[in-house]
């Protein structure tokens, strides 16, 4: 597989940052009460996330290891109040509705994690698939979520009526035990189908799941190393 394409099938499936690795979970459960609003998130996010990374990627040899994380920050900061100020500009409704959660993207996990575990270690180009792979995976987790919890909850998709009135809607799915429901039962369908990342794999092939057994043969070969 192309390694430009790898990224992205990375973040949409392999490594679904929601799904698969369970990051972002405080927007994902927070603002999932309607597609749109997870469109809106996962967007900003994703612009954010390629952006950040193509800066980070290029300044990675500049960056002194001593301030490493708090460069991160500093920029990650500058590119979500630039978004935030667009959003407010171009998309108040949206802007509204997601509130806190917009700021807060400056502390996403998978922001941060991104730039430190791939962005600071590669080229400006992969970067950038990584960053978008990411980010789309992260807004299709969130438009799912939202869409599921809008149709069962309100009986809306995408703010249009598609349930008969006469339906009564599931109320707890506009709540965040709905949330939890939602993203539980995705997660059992990618696991269903055998998603798994890459450090489970490693687990199932060196001890078949046994962790107990594994770190005690992890420890019996430290001490023969250090014996020797």
């Amino acid at each position: 597989m192309n390694k430009y394409i790898e990224r992205l099938y990375n973040g949409l499936i392999k490594e679904n940052p929601t799904l698969v690795l369970m990051l972002g979970m405080c927007p994902t459960l927070a603002v999932s009460t309607r597609a749109i609003n997870g469109i809106g998130m996962g967007l900003s996010t994703t612009a954010v996330l390629i952006l950040s990374n193509l800066v980070i990627s290029w300044l990675r040899k500049v960056i002194p290891d001593q301030v490493r994380l708090p460069s991160y920050i500093v920029i990650v900061a500058s590119l979500v109040t630039v978004t935030e100020l667009l959003m407010e500009a171009y998309l108040p409704s949206v802007y509204e509705a997601l509130g806190i959660y917009i700021p807060l993207i400056v502390v996403n996990c998978i922001i941060l994690g991104r730039a430190e575990a791939y962005a600071n270690k590669h080229t400006p180009v992969l970067s950038v698939m990584d960053g978008l792979g990411m980010g789309l995976g992260f807004t299709i987790a969130l438009t799912l979520a939202g869409l599921f919890r809008e149709v069962l909850g309100n009986g809306t998709a995408f703010g249009y009526q598609i349930l008969p009135k006469s339906m009564d809607p599931i109320g707890i799915f506009v709540q965040p035990p709905g949330a939890f429901l939602v993203i539980a039962f995705f997660i059992i369908i990618m696991n269903a189908i055998g998603i798994k990342t890459r450090q489970r794999q490693l687990v199932e092939q060196e001890c078949d799941g046994n962790c107990a057994g594994c770190s005690l043969a992890c420890d019996s070969k430290k001490e023969e190393v250090e014996s020797k």
